[in-house]
């Protein structure tokens, strides 16, 4: 039997995702679903379907279906436009996890393409002349940079599991450089935000004061090095980055603001092919990011000790505590256990266990907060407008649920002269200096900090959710609140929401430390805000919007495909492209 029913009213809906029942979710737009209810558990999904953050990237990786591309082709044109496109989110200077689905061989596979730690960043040098955390360092410029991850990605994407050459997938996102798009707003207030940091460095000047002028809406930014960068990774593939006119210059740049990356360092780069993560919640097999992401495992852990009530029943007060004293826990393990797995031992089968999760229900009270700093934050034995994410489901049953990122605003603000590439700032997501938060407030200890090599800790969790009768691909941006964004996104699938109905609702968010509930404005009523505060629990209920969550859903029985594309960043879209009938 359900736990939720599933003919009950969309603000009944919500409430039972422990949200605010007065918010009422938008209906999907037209655009985002293909209908056709017909044949009953299909063997495969009647068509493509794709969610991205921008436009023109879900347009590309719908180009890339029509030419005879399968979902992995797509993903490539997808991310490479998104890396055109989303300069303040993410860009072949950074890095990403791509969840894959290989529906010929069954097999589900996670490529870790994040970023690594080149051999100059050890703690002490993130480190001001009174041993405290430089955070200039650590966040702006060629220090706060680890070696970029995505172009690796773009070609094992390609070469292993897509059937067309990089030549196709990349030449939209060439174009689109060339050519130019135009500039939107969350790209004009994202570089006034950052504008000091960005005019210090010479290639940042070259891209986005070309005319003079920081980018103002409407007007057209052209990426002509960047183009020029793409069309050699299309033509050499990994070496067309990684070696070569572009590593030279990257080298070249970053020695010349005063950080040292070495060239094999640069050529050393690996992506690595990990096994996801999967549980099961309810009636649902949930497969997810394992580490260097804390995605999955904190997922695991919440669900799981919210598999203990019936949450349905319960009113929305009491849904939204124990989901908050879930995110509590949760997170506390995140800071604690979580790094590189390549690196440090990660308990991640005791941590996703059932029984570990009952044992930290066991300790929630059902009606008092358990004030964070009753948990323990010493070590124990043992990326708004950040980052981006994009959905696919192909016509064969392939699927994508990729994340990718710069870190923050525009990364470290640092454009390699030549070259267009906008360098990362994810150094700081290590723990640089151990018990210290990063820019996200989140803090981290000897299992995240920097070593050669090493892959820092990340909240990226591209993920897809199955039962017998429906299927969904997500994944969203927004630092470490990308983790509760899944969360609430999939126990809002499990009410019976639609892709775009999910897609839109309002969040909150807990991570342990600060000590304190974000909400989204009319994500909580006054009504829960008052019975929250009298359970001990500290409530911010006037923060803006975060996130950009983009979705796919297949319905196994009616054989209708939808998107749900976030409606707080109005350029995304989703679009989806039916099977002709044979």
């Amino acid at each position: 039997m359900r736990h939720f029913a599933r003919s009950i009213i969309t603000a009944t809906l919500l409430a039972a995702a422990g949200l605010n029942a007065s918010f009422a979710a938008p209906a999907p737009p037209a655009a985002t679903s293909a209908a056709a209810p017909g044949k009953m558990q299909a063997a495969t999904p009647p068509g493509a379907a794709i969610a991205s953050a921008h436009t023109l990237a879900t347009q590309a990786g719908m180009q890339m279906i029509r030419e005879g591309g399968n979902a992995f082709d797509a993903a490539v044109a997808v991310s490479a436009m998104l890396s055109v496109v989303e300069p303040i989110s993410s860009g072949i200077g950074g890095g990403g996890f791509f969840l894959l689905h290989d529906a010929k061989t069954g097999r589900d596979v996670f490529v870790d393409a994040r970023e690594i730690a080149p051999e100059s960043a050890t703690p002490e040098a993130y480190l001001d002349e009174k041993g405290e955390l430089n955070r200039d360092r650590a966040t702006n410029g060629p220090w706060s940079a680890g070696i970029p991850g995505l172009p690796a990605a773009l070609v094992h994407l390609s070469e292993k599991y897509g059937r067309l050459p990089l030549s196709k997938t990349l030449a939209p996102a060439i174009r689109v450089a060339r050519e130019g798009f135009e500039v939107y707003p969350r790209l004009e207030k994202g570089y006034g935000g950052r504008r000091a940091v960005m005019e210090r460095y010479r290639g940042t000047r070259e891209v986005f004061l070309a005319d003079g002028t920081p980018p103002v809406t409407g007007e057209t930014l052209r990426q002509p090095d960047l183009a020029r960068t793409l069309e050699r990774l299309a033509a050499q593939g990994f070496d067309g980055f990684y070696r070569g006119d572009v590593a030279r210059k990257l080298l070249a740049a970053v020695k010349e603001e005063g950080g040292r990356w070495k060239a094999e360092e640069l050529a050393g780069y690996r992506v690595r092919e990990r096994e996801p993560l999967r549980f099961e919640y309810r009636d649902w097999v949930i497969t997810t990011a394992p580490p260097p992401s804390s995605g999955g495992v904190a997922l695991a852990e919440m669900l799981q000790m919210l598999e203990g009530w019936d949450l349905a029943k319960l009113e929305p007060a009491k849904r939204t505590h124990l989901a908050v004293e879930a995110m509590r826990r949760a997170y506390r393990d995140r800071t604690i256990f979580l790094g590189d797995p390549d690196f440090v031992k990660v308990p991640v089968e005791r941590l996703t266990s059932p029984a570990y999760a009952a044992g930290w229900r066991a300790s929630i009270h059902p009606e008092k907060a358990l004030p964070s700093e009753l948990l323990s934050g010493q070590p124990a034995p043992l990326e708004d407008e950040e980052t981006t994410h994009f959905s696919i489901i192909d016509s064969e049953g392939n699927r994508v649920s990729a994340t990718q990122t710069i870190n923050l605003i525009y990364g470290s603000g640092m454009v390699a002269p030549g070259t267009g590439v906008l360098l990362n700032n994810e150094m700081d997501d290590f723990a640089l200096k151990p018990g210290t938060p990063n820019a996200f407030g989140v803090m981290g200890f000897e299992a995240n900090a920097p070593k050669p090599g090493k892959r820092m800790l990340s909240s990226m969790t591209p993920s897809w959710i199955e039962s017998d009768a429906k299927l969904a691909v997500l994944g969203a941006p927004g630092g470490s609140r990308i983790i509760t964004q899944v969360l609430l996104a999939i126990l809002a699938y499990d009410t019976g929401l639609t892709a775009q109905q999910v897609a839109a609702l309002p969040r909150i968010h807990h991570q342990w430390l600060p000590d304190v509930i974000s909400a989204e404005p009319g994500a909580l009523g006054p009504e829960v805000i008052a019975a929250l505060k009298a359970m001990g629990h500290t409530v911010n209920a006037g923060e803006s919007t975060w996130g950009n969550l983009q979705t796919v859903a297949w319905d196994k029985a009616s054989g209708e495909l939808t998107g749900g594309t976030d409606p707080r960043n109005p350029v995304g879209s989703a679009l989806v492209l039916m099977r002709p009938e044979r």
